[in-house]
């Protein structure tokens, strides 16, 4: 695991010589090579990625492999709480725990801009490699290319993910069961709102702070815990609703939820408000939903609330077969309605 300290590291490529990337540092010579060695291998140092070869070799011990990929293509590149650095590491390391996995090592694919600032592809590349510290993985093998002037939007990120799995729990939808308790792990749509809060110039009394950030240690210690979890899913695209939507006609069940159980900060209620947004289908990155035994569901909201808002770790429904591959809300004013999927594109770009 890196032991060195990412907070400390300066750009190592000298801004006056090269202050913007270059075709050339996508050309596979000289400036490509020293892209490779003074920016990532200084961000991302660790054994396997030193043996810079084709292909790294990993040994990630016994039981079955998870493997995951996403590409990352947010605007802006920075937002409050995050950037799109970090956001690549979160994203494929959660959707790796979503399986139960622990997460190993990462690829790390950049395709960048011509023009693109050097100082502001290194501040990206030293969040993620942060971001990989805290989450416990490896960067070990990658690839750059550069792309002309206007198309390629600054920064492009692929990131591939592997784990292992070490325990006997089949974690998936089909394992979803009548009478499984749905447990949320913290509050909703900051992410989207803190994106589109920068992008739209909207102001608040407070700033609003996307939640991206790794969950796999949560999903650790829930399966270290002996809970029997049926299924997990990350609310990334689509928020909430797309996720339990999703997850309801793969397991062909019915999905019970309460609006008034679902933690929405105020600020970002307001921000929704504006936009014309509704909070259920707006996009998160440090947030999931956990499906279990109803038995366990107290000791699951225990453990969740180790690692975030006691308040905001809450049993959102339950799963019955009445009206199967559907989900219905009970609103705040005590009507219940149906729960679909969005026709289109709500929030472009921010993720």
């Amino acid at each position: 695991m890196n032991d060195f300290d990412v907070t400390n590291l300066t750009c190592p490529i000298p801004i006056s010589d090269y202050p913007n990337v270059l075709l050339a540092h996508g050309s596979g010579g000289i400036l490509m090579n020293q892209l490779i060695e003074k920016i990532f291998l200084a961000a991302f140092k660790n054994p396997i990625l030193e043996q810079k070869h084709d292909a790294s070799v990993l040994e990630p011990g016994k039981g079955k492999l998870a493997m995951t990929t996403d590409s990352y293509v947010i605007h802006p590149l920075f937002f409050p709480g995050g950037d799109i650095g970090s956001l690549a590491v979160h994203g494929t390391v959660n959707d790796l725990a979503m399986c139960g996995a622990k997460p190993l090592y990462l690829s790390a694919g950049f395709i960048l801009e011509e023009g693109l600032p050097m100082d502001t592809l290194w501040k990206v590349v030293v969040s993620m490699a942060q971001a990989a510290k805290n989450a416990g993985v490896q960067i070990v093998t990658g690839d750059t290319k550069v792309v002309n002037k206007g198309k390629g939007d600054g920064i492009f990120i692929n990131t591939a993910g592997i784990g292992v799995i070490e325990h006997d729990l089949s974690i998936a939808p089909a394992s979803i069961r009548e009478g499984d308790a749905i447990i949320l792990s913290g509050d909703i749509a900051r992410h989207g709102m803190a994106v589109m809060a920068v992008r739209e110039g909207l102001e608040f009394e407070s700033m609003i702070t996307s939640d991206s950030a790794p969950v796999n240690a949560i999903v650790e210690k829930l399966i270290a815990s002996d809970i029997d979890i049926h299924c997990m899913r990350d609310l990334t695209r689509g928020g909430v609703a797309s996720a339990l939507v999703e997850l309801a006609k793969s397991a062909n069940v019915h999905i019970n939820i309460e609006e008034e159980k679902i933690p929405v900060h105020e600020d970002v209620r307001g921000a929704c408000e504006i936009l014309g947004l509704d909070p259920m289908y707006v996009a998160n990155e440090g947030r999931f939903v956990c499906f279990v035994p109803e038995g366990q569901a107290d000791k699951v909201i225990q453990i969740m609330r180790e690692y975030s808002d006691a308040e905001e770790v809450v049993c959102i429904g339950k799963v019955s077969l009445d009206k199967k591959g559907q989900v219905t809300l009970k609103t705040s004013i005590g009507t219940t309605r149906y729960v679909d999927m969005l026709s289109g594109e709500q929030l472009p770009r921010i993720c």
